[in-house]
């Protein structure tokens, strides 16, 4: 949805510049760019996340005064421990409108312990939608191995 907003923009910025023809004394610095509506604070989470290193270099590209808004973002977001990050990105771009159904794909293919470490593992609005499998309440066979295939079966599903 951003990537068409920012294209019909471009193409609005395009129409605005003299043609060759019409006007050859024109420059581009003659003309002004409508300013495009980015969601900064988003975009200084994802670069925050995804490119720790180089966020500040990264976001010191855009516009001025853009750029400054989102550095500050980047230092908001930099300051805050991992797991809050974390879950501000979780917040921000939630969950997948077909979880329900990736959720339920994974643990009816799943073996029987990974099926039963995953509901161990879900939280409870999820566990809520699966009355048929109640998770056993012996935890004397799982290994940490199966513990964490369980969660990334479970965030690669909701995600």
């Amino acid at each position: 949805m951003e990537a068409t907003r920012v294209g019909r923009a471009m193409r609005m910025a395009r129409k605005l510049l003299p043609s060759r023809k019409e006007a050859p004394q024109a420059t581009v610095a003659d003309v002004t760019l409508p300013a495009l509506s980015l969601p900064l604070e988003r975009i200084a989470l994802v670069v925050c996340v995804l490119a720790r290193e180089r966020a500040a270099e990264l976001l010191g590209g855009l516009v001025d005064a853009e750029a400054g808004r989102a550095l500050r973002h980047l230092e908001r977001f930099a300051a805050m421990p991992s797991a809050q990050r974390q879950a501000k990105v979780s917040v921000e771009f939630g969950e997948r409108t077909d979880a329900a159904n990736r959720l339920a794909l994974f643990l009816e293919a799943a073996p029987e312990a990974l099926r039963q470490e995953a509901l161990r593992g879900l939280p409870p609005y999820h566990r809520s939608r699966f009355p048929q499998w109640e998770p056993s309440t012996s935890q004397s066979e799982v290994t940490p191995a199966l513990t964490a295939l369980a969660e990334r079966r479970i965030r690669e599903a909701l995600r």
